[in-house]
């Protein structure tokens, strides 16, 4: 297959690669290190500066079977249409197969359940533009091809996708309304968690106090960012972990910890339109708050 370079103004050929075949760039840079394009029938580099009239060849890599297994887990679809889903993952189940964890993951069951995913992130990770921790319940953006995809990633980086998170956290906040704004890094200590590090990733967290409680208080967060584990270390790190949380805190439970992703908005791929979906709390979080709502009124 080929293409005529036909713009007055020059461009990267992994760049170009990217817009005309609608791809990801990292998939056109790919492609280009295999040998996979040509310029005037000769190899050159990625960031090789296209002239008018350049003639490129190119072979599209043929696509590996997929090795992860499609698997019946009733996911909830909450919205579907041609480039997006948005789905619920529920408590328990981990987003994506890794080493030592290969089925009924999310992943297993959007392979059932949805025919067509992005594969910009690689056979273990077909539509996932991002993602939540095991424990943690809500709403997820599913990209049903690349271009999507690629939308939803700018999207993220440039901040404008809407995420509201609800938190039961430990203790009493007494300010209403509060901004976090510190770096988070690997922990140095312990390399399971995430930590505030000097040299860290930029991360900011926004909250609203939605109720207090005796010990507990109930918030809304914002994210400004979206880095591991950035709630959780968040509080953690104002001396309000979330309530249950086995890693930063000492005060686990048996359902983890006690955060929902309860509303996600973006602007359609295609359309631009601005989509927003919400979720209620899980049976369990409902059922926390009664039970608190409860000891407060005795009192």
């Amino acid at each position: 297959m080929e293409l005529r370079f036909e713009n007055e103004l020059s461009d990267r050929l992994d760049s170009y690669l990217s817009k005309a075949l609608e791809i990801s760039r990292t998939k056109a840079e790919k492609m280009i290190e295999e040998n996979l394009v040509t310029v005037n029938k000769k190899t050159v580099k990625r960031n090789y500066k296209l002239k008018y009239g350049d003639l490129i060849d190119y072979e599209l890599p043929v696509l590996k079977e997929s090795k992860v297994e499609s698997q019946n887990l009733n996911i909830e679809i909450v919205y579907e249409d041609k480039n997006v889903a948005v789905i619920y993952k529920p408590k328990g189940m981990v987003v994506h197969p890794a080493h030592g964890n290969i089925d009924n993951t999310l992943v297993n069951g959007l392979l059932y359940q949805i025919k067509d995913l992005s594969g910009i992130n690689g056979e273990l990770r077909p539509g996932i533009v991002h993602r939540i921790d095991k424990d943690t319940t809500g709403l997820l953006l599913i990209a049903k091809n690349d271009k999507a995809h690629q939308s939803l990633a700018e999207q993220l980086k440039n901040k404008t996708v809407k995420r509201v998170y609800y938190a039961l956290v430990d203790g009493v906040i007494n300010e209403n309304d509060g901004i976090i704004n510190a770096p988070i890094g690997r922990d140095p200590r312990n390399r399971k968690k995430m930590a505030v590090v000097e040299g860290g990733k930029e991360a900011i967290t926004t909250f609203h106090v939605i109720e207090r409680f005796k010990n507990r208080t109930y918030i809304e967060c914002v994210l400004k960012t979206g880095r591991t584990h950035q709630i959780r270390v968040h509080m953690a790190y104002i001396s309000h972990p979330v309530y249950g949380d086995k890693l930063y805190s000492r005060k686990g439970n048996e359902y983890g910890q006690y955060l929902h992703a309860g509303i996600i908005g973006y602007n359609d791929p295609e359309t631009n339109e601005f989509k927003e979906f919400s979720y209620p709390l899980p049976d369990y979080f409902k059922e926390e708050l009664e039970r608190l709502r409860g000891e407060k009124n005795a009192l």
